[in-house]
């Protein structure tokens, strides 16, 4: 083998690593501006964060355009175990801390978890599969980070929401 060779070979061996590392980088990139489709992005740091003391509690649905407490909305959520990373996902609002929304993450997995609390099916899923709240995940959102209205849920099931997620967190009733 002649030393040409041998060196075209290991920039061949280097295309082969180098490439799939810069395809993953731009689909990464690409994602990040199809916020709202459903699929996973990236955010330097992420605004919707854990909730701390302060969140009221109250149920003032109104299908206006606005979110509101006691509807279902979408809006971004980070993953629990990579908080730069997320999707749009539907979220129960049950409340507010100062101008931010107090929310619960739906999801359509139940996996057996004791604190996934059953909702039901909505508007908010075009689907129309049962979901679950995650009760012990409680998330301040920023109202402009909603992206749409999804429903109004339910008052019975609003209220199984929220005394789940009150064994979590710290929530003050109005």
């Amino acid at each position: 083998m002649t030393p040409a060779t041998a060196a075209g070979m290991t920039t061949s061996a280097n295309l082969r690593m180098v490439v799939p590392s810069f395809i993953r980088r731009v689909g990464q990139t690409r994602r990040e501006y199809e916020r709202g489709i459903g699929r996973a992005t990236t955010r330097s740091a992420p605004r919707n964060v854990a909730v701390g003391r302060g969140v009221r509690v109250e149920y003032t649905p109104e299908l206006d355009g606005d979110a509101d407490p006691g509807e279902v909305v979408w809006s971004w959520v980070p993953f629990e175990d990579e908080p730069t990373r997320g999707k749009d996902r539907p979220v129960v609002i049950i409340g507010r801390s100062g101008d931010d929304f107090a929310a619960v993450p739906l999801t359509s997995r139940n996996d057996g978890q004791y604190d996934h609390v059953p909702v039901g099916t909505g508007e908010w899923d075009p689907k129309r599969r049962p979901s679950w709240a995650k009760a012990d995940r409680l998330l301040m959102i920023d109202p402009g980070d909603v992206r749409c209205e999804g429903s109004v849920l339910p008052r019975d099931r609003f209220d199984l929401v929220v005394a789940a997620a009150s064994r979590h967190h710290p929530l003050v009733r109005t």
